[in-house]
């Protein structure tokens, strides 16, 4: 039986500025209310893509990629215009990979990612678009009354995203949507559009709406009882049933329908969990495997020049343990397909002591490799240490080697500069890490937005105990006196019962000190 209608609308806890949406929450809610499929669009990223994919196909569900992107307007730069992007397939996803980068590398507007216009007219294959509701150029022309206006952008981007852009409804309690919809209507039976319904989701359940606007007015530094903050959201953001977007829809069915004709049309397919090494240069008519064993042999006849083959058989003996060692971690590096890696890494930390960066001589798993010895990687013999290889690397247990490389912290940057400059600044990106609203953090961050004076939240905060993965559930249960004003005082109650609701929430991003992602083609 066809579902009658799927969510393509929705903000999670990554989208950092709104939503409280956790993703495997919202996995069970949808398996338990039979909704078979769901696009999740951040605002202007894919940051939780992965976590989902992974998450929905686990379950089932089918999943939709998009993202919410703002496009400068250049009347009133510091009100952007709205538009919704869904990968429709792999190309898609690029153009949405491509249109993203660009707005933060490009487009920012007092630290807002946009997308210039011109920008879709160059990239949009593979996308669907929705237009925004009352939020997209289209929405407010129609409440201003201009209809030409109107007409001539739903002309252009219908023209634009040929048969893949739809007109937006959208009743979430909002003023003025009924007139936006009046509107949205005519004009889509005036120049044929498709209408499509969306519930602009940032919370699963309706009781959720007030942690959601705390989470809110800790995004923007506002007091929730700040009258002149803005009201941007209503209670009916929630994750609707389909059977209530039938009843809300009643008189617009068509907008329903082509809710799940649009998920019928989007289907990606992610290839997650494959490694892709970038080109490491090597001399003509050389493989990289003939490359690896040149150096590492190179590499091994000067440490055993400066440091004596270890052991207790003649020196002669002792050499052969060692390069028969090398031929058999070789023969395995090979065949698993990393010799690049070692000699990527090779060539870093080399040019890092070249430099006089200090480096560490070498930990974890990678210490147990004689390949990673001779190259300079690590300055431990894992012979004289007794070191196994087969800890590194194991061909009954396929999975990329780790090195954990130490670098001076004063002088890093200067090492990832020279990735950058020696694969293309292009092909070489930190990662991203996300700070979340942890037990002390989150009483702090909740109780200056419900208003509570500062030395009474500080005294609760310094109530918790102080000690890695301690949450609210654990330190109600270890510190006696919190516990005891939890249980008597009213105010202490509102404020860690909040506090709960959003603990554990991703509240912002930021930049890893030293995970690096080095690609064999341009990144997105």
């Amino acid at each position: 039986m066809s579902p009658a209608f799927i969510h393509l609308k929705l903000h999670t806890e990554f989208s950092l500025i709104d939503g409280t949406v956790r993703i495997k929450p919202l996995i069970k809610r949808l398996a338990e209310s039979n909704q078979p499929a769901i696009a999740i669009t951040e605002h202007v990223n894919l940051f939780s893509l992965v976590k989902f994919y992974r998450a929905a196909m686990a379950q089932g569900i089918k999943p939709i990629a998009g993202a919410d992107m703002l496009i400068f307007n250049p009347g009133e730069p510091a009100t952007p215009f709205k538009l919704t992007l869904l990968a429709k397939d792999h190309s898609g996803y690029i153009t949405l990979t491509e249109l993203i980068s660009k707005a933060y590398q490009e487009g920012q507007h007092q630290g807002i990612p946009m997308l210039q216009r011109e920008w879709l007219e160059h990239t949009h294959n593979g996308v669907i678009a929705l237009s925004g509701a009352m939020e997209g150029d289209i929405g407010r022309a129609l409440l201003a009354e201009n209809q030409d206006l109107a007409k001539g952008l739903a002309a252009y981007w219908a023209d634009l995203f040929a048969d893949s852009f739809y007109l937006e409804l959208q009743r979430v309690g909002k003023p003025e949507e009924e007139r936006y919809i009046a509107g949205a209507i005519e004009l889509a039976a005036a120049i044929n559009l498709p209408v499509v319904a969306t519930n602009d989701v940032r919370f699963l359940r309706p009781e959720d709406f007030d942690a959601h606007e705390v989470r809110v007015c800790i995004h923007q530094g506002r007091v929730l009882d700040d009258n002149r903050r803005p009201k941007d959201y209503t209670a009916q953001q929630y994750l609707r049933s389909a059977e209530e977007m039938q009843a809300l829809f009643a008189d617009i069915p068509e907008a329903l329908e082509n809710s799940v004709e649009i998920a019928k049309r989007c289907n990606l397919k992610l290839s997650l969990g494959q490694s892709f090494l970038p080109d490491f240069p090597v001399p003509p008519g050389m493989t990289l495997g003939d490359y690896l064993r040149a150096a590492a042999h190179q590499g091994l006849e000067e440490r055993l020049v400066q440091y004596p083959a270890q052991g207790s058989d003649s020196p002669e003996a002792n050499r052969k343990c060692y390069f028969d060692r090398l031929a058999l971690e070789l023969d395995v590096i090979i065949q698993m397909g990393f010799p690049g890696y070692f000699m990527i890494v090779a060539d870093f930390i080399q040019w890092a002591k070249n430099n006089r960066i200090p480096v560490g001589p070498g930990r974890g798993s990678g210490a147990g490799s004689l390949v990673a010895y001779s190259l300079k990687i690590t300055d431990l013999d894992p012979i004289e240490f007794d070191l196994l290889f087969e800890r590194f690397l194991n061909p009954e247990r396929v999975s990329m080697p780790d090195f954990d490389v130490d670098f001076c912290m004063d002088r890093r940057d200067e090492v990832i500069d020279y990735v950058a400059r020696r694969y293309g600044r292009d092909h070489v990106a930190q990662i991203i890490t996300y700070g979340s609203m942890a037990a002390k953090a989150v009483i702090r961050d909740v109780g200056r937005v419900l208003g509570f004076a500062y030395g009474f939240v500080d005294r609760l905060a310094k109530l918790i105990p102080f000690e890695l993965g301690m949450t609210l559930e654990k330190a109600l249960e270890e510190s006696a006196e919190l516990k005891q004003l939890y249980a008597t005082e009213e105010e202490v109650k509102i404020l860690i019962d909040m506090a709960r609701s959003l603990e554990g929430i991703s509240r912002n991003a930021g930049k890893h000190a030293g995970g690096v992602v080095i690609s064999p083609t341009r990144l997105t």
